[in-house]
Order: C-alpha cells, then sequence, then structure tokens
C-alpha cells in the first residue's frame, strides 16, 4: 500500500467522525470535525486505504510558529504499519512550509502506547497538567522542534 497523505476538507466528514468513533472513541463531535475541515487555518491531513477508506489522520492549529497537534488517529486494524508516524509528519511538513518551528501536543499520562509513539516522533515532556481529563488522568505536555529557526519567545536561534 502507497502511504500518500492529502489533505483533508468538508468532504471527509463522514471517514473522519468514523475514524474518530472506532481509534479515539468518539473524542470530537461531528460540529468539531465541521468545524476543523473547514477552517483554512486548520491543518488536517490523512491517509486513505486502497478502498478509498480513511486509515489515519492528524489535525493541528497553526499559531505564530508553534504547531498544535490536536489528533492523531490511526483504524486499529492498520496499526503499528507507519501510518501515524507517515501522516504526523505530513501535518508537520505542512506546517513548517507555512513557518512553524515546533510542534506541541498533549497526551493522557496513562496512555502508554501513545507516549511511545510520541517519543518515537521525537517528542519530549515539558510540563504537566494535573487532573486534565474528565476521568481525572494528567495531561503530560510534549514538544519537539520541527524547523531551525529563530524562536520569538527567546529571540535565539534554534
Amino acid at each position: 500500500m502507497v502511504i500518500t497523505p492529502r489533505r483533508l476538507g468538508p468532504d471527509d466528514l463522514s471517514g473522519c467522525l468514523q475514524l474518530d468513533r472506532i481509534a479515539l472513541k468518539g473524542l470530537w463531535t461531528k460540529q468539531q470535525w465541521e468545524r476543523e475541515l473547514s477552517d483554512n487555518s486548520r491543518l488536517v491531513m490523512g491517509i486513505d486505504a486502497e478502498d478509498q477508506s480513511l486509515i489515519a489522520l492528524a489535525s493541528a492549529w497553526l499559531v505564530v510558529d508553534e504547531l498544535q497537534i490536536t489528533s492523531v488517529a490511526v483504524d486499529p486494524t492498520h496499526q503499528r504499519c507507519g501510518f501515524g508516524a507517515r501522516v504526523l509528519q505530513a501535518v508537520m511538513e505542512r506546517a513548517t512550509a507555512l513557518g512553524a518551528i515546533s510542534a506541541t501536543l498533549e497526551v493522557a499520562s496513562t496512555n502508554a502506547v501513545a507516549r511511545a509513539f510520541y517519543a518515537q516522533c521525537g517528542f519530549s515532556t515539558t510540563g504537566c497538567r494535573s487532573s486534565y481529563y474528565s476521568n481525572g488522568d494528567d495531561a503530560l505536555l510534549q514538544s519537539r522542534s520541527i524547523r531551525r529557526g529563530r524562536d520569538f519567545r527567546t529571540d535565539q536561534t534554534e
């Protein structure tokens, strides 16, 4: 199977909803996905299976020069095949082209699989939000550099 991420848009709503249900347990509502897919300031990339069904996605917002990753999902029947890393990389490449120099995300402290995935993708923990999730789990703040450049917060070149 060729791994070719593509930009997702409003026509991909049903695929995003279906993938959200099976991979993220219904994390986002239909209205949230509609906004994510129709807002040009948001970056949403996906990978299709040979039958054209959506099997992986990554979404993010670009704020100044920081890419804020909001979700990464892979169909459970296609996990551990490199699709998550490829779609995440595609979002970071697109953001780099738009001026991003770093990427951030939040991950549940109890989600060992996701933490290992993000570590493999070069993310490291930079902070913690205690009891962030509705079940009381902490959110680990993670970040990584995605492009060399001047950091406007410190005025230093990385």
